[in-house]
């Protein structure tokens, strides 16, 4: 293989690698961004920085803001339970517009007011 060959073929890997990060960096940018605080304003509620959402991926990024050990499941998928001051993500793929409830499955606290909707268009 000549060298002509070489350069060539390492030229053409490094294009189809910046044209791949360019698209995984669309679809990343594509993803609606919802800031999720479980604890506040007070320890059995939540406050999302929106309550509605375009369809396709959803990203929830959520923090315990409270006291004690709280987590958010919506449209099936849930956190691990979070300690106080804790993080996660969540990634939701909406599929459908419509009404998608969600709550802190921990036992006794949506009862307490843990929960909510979010609306999806």
């Amino acid at each position: 293989m000549s060298r002509f060959h070489k350069v060539s073929g390492l030229v053409a890997l490094i294009a189809l690698v910046a044209l791949a990060t360019s698209v995984a960096a669309f679809a990343r940018s594509n993803a609606s961004t919802i800031s999720v605080t479980a604890g506040k304003p007070s320890e059995f509620h939540f406050t999302l920085s929106k309550k509605t959402a375009a369809k396709g991926v959803v990203v929830f990024s959520v923090k315990n803001g409270g006291k004690i050990s709280h987590d958010f499941k919506i449209a099936g998928k849930v956190t691990k339970q979070l300690a106080a001051g804790k993080s996660a993500v969540l990634k939701v793929t909406f599929a459908k517009a419509g009404k998608y409830p969600f709550l802190c499955s921990v036992p006794g606290h949506a009862g307490a007011g843990m929960k909510g909707v979010l609306v999806v268009k």
